[in-house]
């Protein structure tokens, strides 16, 4: 593992425990609004598009690491 890969592995798990965070204050009122379900939805898309764009950035590195090491 790289250290790009720990830096995105670390986010993702960041990302992960603050959407938890913020579901669980959203509930802290004993229930969950409509506006309470579409902020969370909206987090959740967030989150994955965040971890969708570091998957797409590990990728392109270790692309670039292939080419480097690819005989001439």
């Amino acid at each position: 593992m790289t250290y790009e890969d720990l830096k995105a592995d670390a986010k993702e798990n960041m990302r992960e425990v603050d959407n938890k965070a913020k579901e669980t204050w959203r509930k802290a009122d004993g229930e969950e609004s409509v506006s309470d379900k579409i902020a969370n939805a909206g987090d959740d898309m967030r989150d994955a598009l965040g971890n969708a764009g570091d998957e797409i950035d590990r990728a392109a590195s270790h692309a670039d690491d292939d080419l480097e090491n690819r005989p001439v």
